[in-house]
This record gives C-alpha cells, sequence and structure tokens, in this order.
C-alpha cells in the first residue's frame, strides 16, 4: 500500500503527464482540424462521459444552478470555451514547448487577480517572482533578443496562449468563489455543458468558412486522449492530488509541465530545444516558485 503523501504526489505527476500531451496535441493536429471545432468535440466525448456521474447531481441542485445561472455561464465561458480554444488556435503558429512554458504564467496571473479582486497582499517575493515570470516570457516570445521589443512582431501563437493563460487565471479566481450550495460535480458538468453549448457558433462558423476537418486515425485518437484523458482523467487526479498533499506540493509538481511537453514535443514531432527554451523556463518556474514561498 502506498502512503498517502507518495500516492498523492505520483497522482499530482499524472495528471501533469496527461495535461503535457494536450500541448503536443495542439500543435500535431492543428494542420487537420480548426482550433474551435478541435475543443467542441473534446468536451462534447467529456459531457459524454461525464453525463453518468453528473446527471443525479445536476437535478438535485437544479434550483440552485439556475439562481447561479450568471456565475456558471461566465465560468464555462472563460474556462472551457475560451481557454482550451485559444491553446488550440495557438498550437497554430507556436512550438509545444512555448505553450507549456506560457501556461505556467497561470499561477502568477492568479496571484496578480487574486490582490485585485480578493484584496490579497503582494508580498515582497511575490512581486520578485512576478517580475521574473515576466522576463521569462518576454525572453521567449522574443526568441533571446530583447532589443526586438523595440519592433515587436511577436508570435501571435505566444499571444494566444498568455491571453489564455490570463483568462484561466480569471476562471481560477471564479472557481475560489463557487457557491457553496453547487457541488463539485454539478459545477464541473455544468461548465461542461455551457461551454459546449456556446462552442457552438464558433464551431458552425469554422465549418462554413474553414476547410473541413480530416478526421484520420490519429485525429479521432488525438480528440479520445483530450477528451477522455485531459478533461476527465487528469482533473481527477489532481482532485485526488489536492486531498492527499495540498495545493501547494501539488502545484510544485505542475511545475514539470514543460518538461513532460518538452520530451514528447521532441520525440513525437522532432521540435528543437534550444537555450531560450530552458532560459525562460527557468525564469518562470523560478519567478512562480518563490512568488509561492
Amino acid at each position: 500500500m502506498l502512503s498517502t503523501p507518495v500516492r498523492g504526489a505520483l497522482a499530482a505527476l499524472a495528471a501533469t503527464v496527461i495535461w503535457s500531451g494536450n500541448f503536443v496535441i495542439a500543435r500535431g493536429v492543428a494542420d487537420a482540424i480548426p482550433p474551435a471545432t478541435l475543443a467542441f468535440f473534446r468536451w462534447a466525448v467529456a459531457c459524454v462521459a461525464l453525463a453518468p456521474f453528473a446527471w443525479k447531481p445536476l437535478r438535485r441542485e437544479w434550483p440552485q444552478l439556475r439562481r447561479n445561472a450568471g456565475y456558471l455561464a461566465l465560468t464555462a465561458l472563460l474556462g472551457v470555451t475560451l481557454f482550451n480554444t485559444l491553446i488550440y488556435l495557438a498550437g497554430r503558429s507556436t512550438e509545444t514547448l512555448n505553450l507549456s512554458l506560457i501556461s505556467t504564467c497561470i499561477p502568477a496571473f492568479i496571484l496578480l487577480l487574486s490582490r485585485i479582486f480578493l484584496g490579497e497582499a503582494l508580498t515582497p517575493a511575490r512581486l520578485g517572482g512576478l517580475a521574473a515570470a515576466l522576463a521569462g516570457v518576454l525572453l521567449l516570445i522574443t526568441r533571446g533578443h530583447p532589443e526586438t521589443l523595440l519592433a515587436l512582431q511577436p508570435n501571435p501563437g505566444d499571444l494566444w496562449m498568455l491571453l489564455a493563460a490570463l483568462l484561466f487565471a480569471a476562471y481560477s479566481i471564479l472557481v475560489r468563489r463557487k457557491p457553496e450550495s453547487i457541488s463539485p460535480t454539478a459545477l464541473l458538468g455544468a461548465s461542461f455543458g455551457l461551454g459546449l453549448l456556446f462552442l457552438l457558433p464558433w464551431t458552425a462558423l469554422e465549418v462554413a468558412l474553414g476547410p473541413s476537418p480530416k478526421f484520420s486515425p490519429p485525429v479521432l485518437g488525438a480528440i479520445a486522449y483530450i477528451g477522455l484523458g485531459a478533461s476527465l482523467a487528469a482533473y481527477w487526479l489532481w482532485s485526488r492530488a489536492l486531498t492527499d498533499i495540498g495545493p501547494s506540493r501539488a502545484g510544485i509538481i505542475y511545475y514539470s509541465l514543460p518538461l513532460f511537453s518538452g520530451i514528447e514535443a521532441a520525440l513525437l514531432l522532432g521540435e528543437p530545444i534550444t537555450w531560450v527554451h530552458l532560459a525562460s523556463g527557468a525564469l518562470i518556474i523560478g519567478g512562480i516558485r518563490l512568488s509561492n514561498r
């Protein structure tokens, strides 16, 4: 039998490995299926898989869900509809490692938004960590040539991913303010369902104006992976880790995500790992670690 700390650490590590694969998929299927369409099928698979577990809580808590319809709609829009679709949009024009490195800015954005909206203090360590993480993002966007900031034409994929990270931080703030009358399972079911509904117009526009998706076996496998793995299994594993070892220790393990994404991208997509990635990763991860001391 594994001890509780070991079990929690392994659960956090497994969730991180699964999530790192999401960035590889965002890059690997970018030419085969448009971003909103990919996100739509991802959440459709997740909704079908979650339905047997969420149906009873959704029915039981329907009055509370109706009373908090505005909160649920905003949560679904930020955390499901926009965040994941922007990742797939970013994957069309930037490398996998860039996506995963920029995603590690999410905790720093959470600190900043917590100060603005929740009144939490920004200590010198947190400010120093934010500055280091920002320096890492700028290094990554400028490809190691800071002088290009004077005539900046950054990779659009990096900017889309940066926006996605900011939106997920806002989503995390909303989740922290979850009404107590709504259970986690009901919140997950409602968020998945509403997020999928909000994706319909965007997906329809892509289908009408863009090229048709190419549903090859690898693409179908990728959809199954992100629908069942990144959307369900990873969230369950992460919840298990938070219960066993707490958010601080689990969060430290999450910072290994760029390592797994970089290894997977190098092995599966042939993407190079350069000194810019290593230096920016050290700044981002070191800065966030400092801000969470």
